[in-house]
């Protein structure tokens, strides 16, 4: 079940959705970023495959790199971001793909 969805950073490539999780690749291009978001009830566990991702959770902001590894609790208000580098990365999560909450957008979107 692979779903291929185009957002302006990059795009998400959905392999996995049942009643209990998410599996998806994300590749976000360098110089983009991410929606200031959080999410009511999903939790999402990300982790980096290739190149650099900025992150911003719990007020900081942190380098990952491959293989780093971020869970990101339910209302957790959490940012993406490639600076350095293009990034690939699997974020699995719980399956609730449509609860985000943008608190800041640079694409405009609510």
């Amino acid at each position: 079940m692979r779903k291929k969805i185009e957002k302006p950073w990059g795009y998400e490539d959905l392999v996995e959705l049942n009643d209990t999780y998410a599996v998806k690749f994300l590749f976000m291009k360098r110089g983009e970023q991410c929606s200031l978001q959080h999410h009511e009830k999903k939790l999402e566990t990300i982790i980096i495959l290739e190149g650099e991702l900025e992150i911003l959770f719990n007020d900081e902001w942190k380098t990952y790199s491959k293989y780093d590894v971020l869970t990101i609790p339910a209302k957790g208000i959490h940012r993406m971001k490639a600076v350095n580098t293009d990034c690939l990365y699997m974020e699995c999560s719980t399956p609730e793909l449509e609860d985000v909450v943008r608190h800041e957008d640079d694409y405009k979107r609510n």
